[in-house]
């Protein structure tokens, strides 16, 4: 009998579900097109679910969602999903012409006599996050690295030492920031007179 009992009790209990979310929008698949990354969010599922992708922008799946919508509803429906791709294409198209545009600084800056600090700006620009940079930085170069306001409000990054050469190849080659876009800049102090 108390068997019975404890059977009764684990059928009735919920169950855990197992479920996907989005790597790109981080919203669960069938909610991405509510979000601003729509055909980011697609593609990044038909790669890595494929099934799921397969269950949601089939053209079964899509003639079965519009054959409960009336004539007028398909319509706007059709118009906003136009909409919608047109307003992610200009987005993406602005974010890569500001991408295109911004540059990067490294300046090596004279401290005292022979000491030297290397000053980045503008990586954020280029989608990167200064704080992690920064803690890479410190770890390859085995020295102080931070991230500072500078005088017009924009953050740089601060590395101790002369490091504007190996930074310079760092930024082409790993993080990926266009050449042309990279710009080193010596600053050196004003000696007082006195």
């Amino acid at each position: 009998m108390a068997e019975t009992a404890t059977q009764d009790a684990a059928s009735t209990e919920p169950q855990a579900r197992h479920v996907v979310y989005c790597g790109v929008c981080s919203l669960p698949p069938e909610y991405c097109e509510f979000g601003g990354t729509a055909k980011k969010c697609k593609e990044w599922l038909e790669k890595k679910h494929p099934d799921m992708h397969e269950k949601l922008y089939s053209e079964e799946a899509i003639e079965a969602s519009l054959s409960t919508l009336s004539l007028d509803a398909r319509k706007r429906a059709e118009k906003d999903s136009a909409k919608k791709e047109a307003k992610a294409a200009a987005a993406e198209a602005r974010d890569a012409e500001r991408k295109a545009e911004a540059m990067v600084y490294i300046k090596r800056v004279e401290r005292n006599k022979r000491k030297y600090v290397t000053a980045v700006s503008g990586l954020e620009e280029h989608g990167h996050d200064l704080k992690k940079v920064a803690k890479d930085w410190g770890k390859k170069f085995a020295t102080g690295s931070s991230v500072t306001k500078t005088a017009s409000g924009t953050d740089e990054i601060v590395v101790q030492g002369d490091n504007s050469d190996d930074i310079f190849d760092i930024v082409v080659d790993v993080l990926k920031v266009p050449e042309d876009n990279v710009e080193c800049i010596e600053d050196k102090k004003k000696k007082s007179a006195g």
